[in-house]
C-alpha cells in the first residue's frame, strides 16, 4: 500500500511504524517497546528495510527517539489507567497500535484515536482486512486540525465525557502544525476535566541540539519539506513552558528527551540512543 492511494496515512506516520518495527528487528534486546503492528498495518513491501530511511546505522538515533517517546507515553497511560482514569486521547494518532497491543490497559480506558479524515477511513478499513476489528472501546475520530475547530465537540460525540479526566497525547505533531492551531489546542485541553494529563512533544531549535545531531535535523527538515509536509514550528523549553500556561494549565513541566535516553537506554549492549532534539510537554489540568 502506498501514499498514493486515497486517504493512505503520510509518510511521515509510516516511517515511524516501520522505525518501531525496525527497532524489533534489528536491534539486540531488551526492546524498549514491541510494536510490528503498524508495520503489518502499512504493507510497505518486501524491500521495505532496503529503503534509505530505514539504513538501521544511519537512523538508529531517529528509530531509537520513536520508541523512547512511545515507551513514556505509554508508562504514563498505564500510570494514568492505574489512578482511575478511563479516557485516552491521542491527536494525530497515525498508525498507532496501543490498542491492538496492549489489551489489557486498554480494556481499561475508552481509547479515542483523533485524525485526518481520510487516513481514519483507511485504517478502519486495515484493522479490519486484519482481523483486529474496532471493539466498542476504540474510537476513531475524523478531525482537521488546522481548519477544524471544534474538535472536542467531534470527541464528545463519539463518547468522551468531558466531565471526567483523561490522558491526551500529541506526539509528532506541533512540528508540522503553525503556532496559533497548537496554542489552539493547548487552550481546548486546558479545558478539559481537572486531573486530565497531557503530554505533547515538540522540536527544538538546531541550536539547542547536541552538534552531532544537528545534520540529522537538518535532513529531516529537507525531506520534510520534499515530501510536502513541511516543519512550521521549533520551540525551545521555555517557550513551550509558556504556552501551556498562557492556554490555562495548573501545571506545567519540561520533560527532556535526553533524560529518555537516561531512563530506557542505560546499559545496552548494542549503544542504541536516541538523538537529541525532540523533548516533551508534559501538563496537568
Amino acid at each position: 500500500m502506498t501514499e498514493t492511494q486515497t486517504g493512505a496515512p503520510d509518510s511521515t506516520a509510516v516511517r515511524t511504524a516501520l522505525w518501531r518495527a525496525m527497532h524489533v528487528q534489528v536491534d539486540q534486546p531488551p526492546y524498549v517497546l514491541e510494536d510490528e503492528i503498524g508495520l503489518q498495518l502499512a504493507a510497505p513491501g518486501e524491500d521495505w528495510r532496503h529503503r534509505p530511511d530505514m539504513d538501521p546505522h544511519t537512523t538508529s538515533g531517529f528509530r531509537g527517539a520513536v520508541v523512547a517517546r512511545s515507551r513514556f507515553i505509554e508508562d504514563l497511560v498505564a500510570e494514568q489507567a492505574g489512578r482511575g482514569v478511563t479516557q485516552y486521547v491521542i491527536l494525530g494518532a497515525g498508525l498507532d497500535t496501543f490498542a491492538q497491543r496492549s489489551p489489557e490497559t486498554a480494556a481499561r480506558l475508552h481509547v479515542f484515536e483523533v485524525d485526518q479524515p481520510g487516513p481514519q477511513s483507511w485504517k478502519r478499513r486495515r484493522l479490519t482486512e486484519l482481523g483486529y476489528g474496532i471493539p466498542d472501546r476504540l474510537h476513531l475520530v475524523p478531525v482537521d486540525f488546522e481548519a477544524d475547530t471544534s474538535w472536542t465537540e467531534q470527541l464528545a460525540a463519539a463518547g468522551f465525557e468531558t466531565d471526567r479526566p483523561a490522558v491526551i497525547v500529541s506526539t509528532g505533531v506541533t512540528m508540522y502544525l503553525t503556532t496559533d492551531a497548537t496554542t489552539a489546542t493547548l487552550r481546548q485541553i486546558a479545558g478539559l476535566a481537572p486531573g486530565s494529563t497531557l503530554a505533547m512533544t515538540f522540536l527544538l531549535p538546531a541550536e539547542l541540539l547536541d552538534p552531532a545531531d544537528r545534520p540529522g535535523l537538518a535532513a529531516s527538515t529537507a525531506g520534510a519539506r520534499a515530501s510536502g509536509t513541511p516543519f512550521r514550528s521549533f520551540y525551545t523549553p521555555s517557550e513551550m513552558l509558556a504556552l501551556a500556561r498562557e492556554a490555562g494549565f495548573r501545571e506545567v513541566r519540561h520533560v527532556p528527551g535526553a533524560s529518555l535516553g537516561e531512563r530506557y537506554f542505560a546499559d545496552r549492549a548494542d549503544g542504541l540512543r536516541p538523538t537529541s532534539g525532540e523533548d516533551v510537554l508534559l501538563a496537568t489540568v
